[in-house]
C-alpha cells in the first residue's frame, strides 16, 4: 500500500527558511511526477511547484526565485527548499506523486498527509 509521509513543517520568522520532505513507500515501481501544493482555510489547494521524471521543474509565480523543488530518485523522496519566507506563505503544504506501484502498476495520484508551515511577521 502506497504511503507518502511528509516532514519539515513548522514555525519560522519572515525571511527564514524551511525544507519540506516527502518520502513514498509501498511497492513503488516508477514515479512520473512529484509536486507540492498548499492550502489555506477557505481556499482551494494550489500548486506550488512540480518536477517531472526528467527533472524539469515549474513553479507558481509567487514562489519563483525563493523555492526550489528537487528529488532523490533512489529514495523516492521529493523536497521543497523554501527561502525568504513570507507571511503569505503560511499554509498546509501537501506533497503529491503520480506513480505506478505493485501489484496493478496503474498510474495513480497520491497525497501526503499535509504539514503546517507558519511564517510570522
Amino acid at each position: 500500500q502506497v504511503q507518502l509521509v511528509e516532514s519539515g513543517g513548522g514555525l519560522v520568522q519572515a525571511g527564514g527558511s524551511l525544507r519540506l520532505s516527502c518520502a513514498a513507500s509501498g511497492g513503488i515501481f516508477s514515479i512520473n511526477a512529484m509536486g507540492w501544493y498548499r492550502q489555506t482555510p477557505g481556499n482551494e489547494r494550489e500548486v506550488v511547484a512540480r518536477i517531472n521524471s526528467g527533472n524539469g521543474a515549474n513553479y507558481a509565480d509567487s514562489v519563483k526565485g525563493r523555492f526550489t523543488i528537487y528529488k532523490d530518485n533512489a529514495e523516492n523522496t521529493v523536497y521543497l527548499q523554501m527561502n525568504s519566507l513570507k507571511p503569505e506563505d503560511t499554509a498546509v503544504y501537501y506533497c503529491n506523486m503520480n506513480l505506478r506501484a505493485r501489484p496493478n502498476y496503474y498510474n495513480a495520484n497520491y497525497w501526503g498527509q499535509g504539514t503546517q508551515v507558519t511564517v510570522s511577521s
